[in-house]
């Protein structure tokens, strides 16, 4: 079917011979039941009901079938139709429901245009009338009244600058005057001015007053003697003199807080590094958080600067007062005021101060100095010392508030400052291989920089600093701070000085020196007059024992006596580089308690700590051997003991060196010890051609017994810096530590003494001599002569050390002394070994004896020789009847049991009973024998 036919059917379908009417007409004749209709809305496409631009007829067609039927083409039709019309009847019935209200609406709008064009009307007659009355009376009348109010407004204005005019010329050379700062003519002219125009008296006093305050506030930060003066002088003219001081006091508050908080400031800015405002609105207490460590120092030096600016002003304030004062007439009222001024300056001397201590107090506990380096603690020491000598000065105040601020910082620093330190020396103990460190022979530690400040400051209470600020005349020492820099200076630049060279000759080359070096060091050692008193003391004299003479003779140098190993050498002092190491910190830790008085305690308490470890250490390393007890020697005293078990308890974690791992105790208690130390791998005790690390034992033990010389030279020095209460500390600490350092050489040594001779070689000869022989020998027995063959093997060896490590005199003798010890009580524990032995037999062991000591004198020096009456008692009890045995047996506690026994069986068993002889055995088996 063509499009031409589908378009004719669609309008012969939609619009065959009807007109809108007339479908109207017809479904207004058809009544259709209300459901059925809205059925046919409801069923019509919603894309009807879409938009006015919708195309219906094109919608229609583009649905049609490609094959059409005209039956269904006219059913569709009329489904089309009846929803028309439908709608249709839907569209007519509401407007017919709505027609009643459409024209009453319309009544109202024409009612509505009426009213309106009736008030058009009224509002044009208004209008017309209201411009009548403006041109015909307010525009006349309101026009008078207003030019009368504005000429009365100009002549009082005309008045007013007439009365300016005339005070003009005063008003100019007012300017002048205060310009010229000359206050006190400013007021008197304000004063006649006041006279003529006490009506604008106002104007110019209160303007005026205000600038002398001004003024009077500059004096606060830099003091003039004539502006002060004037401002001084204008205030009497005002009759302010008490209005000025009250004034005054509030300006140098005020002035300290600005300077503290503007000081502060520019670090805090400079350091931040950027232009951030907000530190500006901290406060002051906040603001002092934020200093670097690097610009703690600067800061504090500058903050100390300026605070003595505002205190020297103050005082140069009260020196004018007291000058004008005896010059002043004396007037009632004058007098009133002076008195009045005087107890103000007085009264507020102390409060300026308390101001200045607790900016300070904010500053120094703003900042945690834990970790500050040495040196840069103890400048910060330095200059709150030098301050608080400033506050002793200006109002005689002990500066408790400061000295607590410092306390603190200083006890928590130093503590954690000390276990850094124990924990380094533990370091440098592990890792010391015991060589020689050597030094000159005239060595000192005076000469250590540590310990210069001593010679600058003889007397403890007063700060190095304090006698380093200047090389002037004895006159001007005793100045006052304020004396000294009233005109010009500060005592706070002086810390910045540079510091004294630090290097110090105090090595030899190499341990040695030449006979010439040697004469200039003797002649040269009287010349100690740089040196402090407590200083001049030298170490004990390695050959007697005893504290030397100032200078050594060369007499006494020839008259060395051959045992001391060190003729080859200069009397040089052993130490090492640990024990140098520690001498220092000694110095360091003594610098701060000599700064800082109120923890003098602490430190020395520190101080003794860094000797006990080094004592213990040197023990542990050395002398520490379970075979003590069973020598009978008696080798470790019970003061020496009781000090080694004290220090081990107090200050040696043992849980950290794995020993007691069952007992743990407080971990606020451990973290005050420190582990034990353990000897380098690198030091061999155990070869005997080095007479079993005899060199470094004697390095070791020597080097303690000279630092503990040291010690004991500092002695008074530290009991003066010590608290009245805590002296007995102090010489508890001298008295049972110190003083023991000398004892250790004996258990030290004894390893040495026991193993370097062949003691069991010589009980073995000893069992294969015959003792029970019936003649007198005339010849002594073999195990002698190779018992002093050992004994020149010893001396031999020991000179061999000696050209590696100088063997003091007292090494030498306890060395001798223990061999000769041991080799006596071998002798004895070879005779009790006897089974037989007859009275010739007991001859020829005094004649052994004899041969003994005879070659042996020639060998040492050492007299007497020990425990020579050891064996010779033993040997003459052989003779001894069963009375005198029995008593002998009371009386010598020194032998042992078998020893005892020994007598009875063998020696006296030829002649007494066996009754007896039980007897005997019994007393002995009694005896409770300590050992000696």
């Amino acid at each position: 079917m063509s499009l031409a036919l589908c378009k004719e059917l669609h309008s012969r379908t939609f619009f065959k011979n009807a007109s809108p009417s007339e479908e109207l007409r017809e479904l207004r004749e058809q009544p259709i039941d209300p459901q059925a209709e809205q059925e046919i809305i409801d069923s019509i496409e919603e894309v009807y009901f879409s938009n006015d631009s919708f195309d219906m007829v094109q919608h229609e067609l583009e649905k049609l079938p490609p094959e059409l039927n005209l039956q269904e083409l006219e059913e569709y039709r009329d489904k089309l139709k009846r929803q028309q019309a439908a709608v249709s009847k839907k569209v007519a019935d509401l407007i017919l429901e709505k027609q009643p209200a459409y024209v009453k609406e319309l009544e109202r709008v024409t009612a509505l245009q009426t009213n309106l064009q009736l008030a058009a009307v009224i509002c044009t007659n208004a209008r017309r009338q209201l411009s009548v009355a403006k041109e015909g009376f307010t525009e006349a009348s309101l026009g008078l009244l207003a030019n009368q109010r504005r000429r009365q407004l100009l002549t009082g204005l005309l008045k007013s600058l007439r009365t300016i005019k005339t005070l003009q010329r005063t008003d100019v050379r007012l300017s002048e005057m205060l310009e010229e700062e000359d206050y006190p003519g400013a007021i008197q002219l304000c004063l006649e001015c006041q006279k003529a125009a006490s009506t604008f008296k106002h104007y110019s006093c209160i303007r005026y007053v205000e600038q002398l305050d001004v003024a009077l506030s500059k004096t606060c930060k830099h003091f003039d003697v004539s502006h002060y003066t004037k401002v001084q002088l204008a205030y009497t003219l005002l009759g302010k003199t008490q209005t000025a001081m009250d004034q005054l006091h509030m300006h140098f508050t005020q002035a300290i807080h600005n300077t503290v908080f503007q000081v502060v400031l520019g670090y805090v800015e400079l350091c931040a590094g950027n232009a951030d405002t907000k530190f500006q609105k901290m406060q002051y207490k906040d603001l002092c958080t934020h200093i670097t460590p690097d610009s703690y120092i600067p800061c504090l030096t500058d903050l100390c600067k300026a605070l003595w600016e505002v205190m020297l002003s103050y005082h140069r304030t009260m020196q004018w007062h007291e000058e004008h004062d005896s010059a002043a007439a004396e007037s009632d009222e004058s007098v009133v005021d002076r008195s009045y001024v005087k107890k103000k300056l007085e009264h507020g001397l102390t409060r300026i101060w308390q101001d200045v201590q607790l900016k300070v107090k904010a500053y120094i506990l703003g900042t945690d100095m834990s970790n500050f380096k040495y040196d840069d603690f103890i400048v910060v020491l330095d200059v709150i010392s030098r301050l608080m000598q400033v506050g002793e000065e200006f109002c005689g105040s002990k500066s408790e508030v400061l000295q607590e601020s410092i306390k603190r910082q200083s006890v928590n620093y130093f503590k954690n400052y000390h276990r850094a330190r124990l924990e380094e020396l533990r370091m440098f103990l592990e890792n010391e291989t015991w060589e020689l460190c050597p030094v000159k022979s005239n060595f000192n530690i005076a000469q250590l920089h540590e310990f210069k400040f001593m010679g600058q400051c003889r007397s403890p209470s007063v700060s190095p600093n304090r006698q380093a600020v200047s090389s002037a005349s004895p006159a001007e020492e005793e100045l006052s701070l304020f004396q000294r820099y009233l005109q010009e200076g500060n005592p706070f630049e002086m810390h910045i000085e540079h510091k004294e060279e630090e290097t110090e000759d105090v090595l030899a080359s190499n341990g040695y020196e030449s006979d010439e070096l040697e004469k200039s060091v003797y002649q040269d050692y009287d010349s100690d007059s740089d040196v402090p008193e407590e200083l001049k003391q030298d170490y004990v004299d390695e050959q007697t024992g005893d504290v030397p003479l100032k200078s050594v003779s060369r007499e006494t140098i020839r008259s060395r006596k051959k045992s001391d190993y060190s003729l080859n050498k200069t009397n040089a002092p052993i130490l090492t580089n640990t024990t140098l190491n520690v001498i220092r910190l000694v110095g360091k830790y003594m610098q701060m308690m000599n700064i800082l008085k109120p923890i003098a305690f602490d430190v020395i308490h520190c101080v003794s700590q860094l000797f006990d470890y080094y004592l213990y250490a040197v023990y542990t390393f050395f002398g520490r051997n379970d075979m003590y007890e069973s020598s009978g020697l008696g080798l470790i005293s019970s003061r020496l003991r009781t000090t080694l078990n004290r220090i081990q308890e107090s200050l040696i974690d043992m849980e950290a060196a794995g020993e007691n791992a069952g007992v743990h105790g407080p971990a606020e208690d451990r973290k005050e010890k420190v582990p034990s130390p353990h000897l380098s791998q690198l030091v061999v005790l155990t070869n005997s051609g080095t007479l079993y690390g005899l060199a470094q034992r004697v390095v070791a033990t020597e080097s303690l017994v000279f630092l503990a010389e040291q010690f004991e030279s500092l002695q008074s020095h530290l009991d003066t810096m010590m608290p009245a209460a805590k002296k007995p500390f102090l010489q508890q600490f001298y008295s049972q530590t110190v003083s023991t350092a000398s004892e250790l050489r004996k258990p030290i040594y004894w390893i040495v003494a026991a193993k370097a001779i062949d003691y069991e070689q010589m009980l073995l000869m000893m069992a294969g001599v015959k003792w029970d022989i019936r003649e007198i020998m005339s010849q002594h027995n073999v195990y002698v002569d190779v018992l002093l063959k050992e004994f020149e093997q010893f001396n031999k060896r020991l000179g061999e050390v000696s050209r590696h490590v100088r063997i003091p005199l007292p090494v030498s003798n306890v060395l001798w002394e223990h061999c000769i010890r041991l080799a006596n009580r071998t002798l004895v524990e070879g005779y009790a070994n006897v089974k037989k032995c007859s009275n010739e037999g007991r001859a020829l062991m005094q004649l052994d004896f004899q041969q003994f000591l005879m070659k042996l004198e020639k060998l040492t020096d050492l007299r007497p020789i020990p425990d020579k009456e050891f064996v010779e008692t033993y040997i003459k009890a052989y003779y001894l009847t069963e009375n005198d045995m029995e008593q002998f047996i009371k009386n010598h506690r020194e032998y042992s049991m078998k020893q005892l026994a020994n007598l009875v069986n063998v020696c006296l068993g030829s002649h007494i009973n066996k009754k007896a002889r039980q007897k005997l055995l019994a007393a002995i088996d009694d005896i409770d024998r300590p050992k000696r």
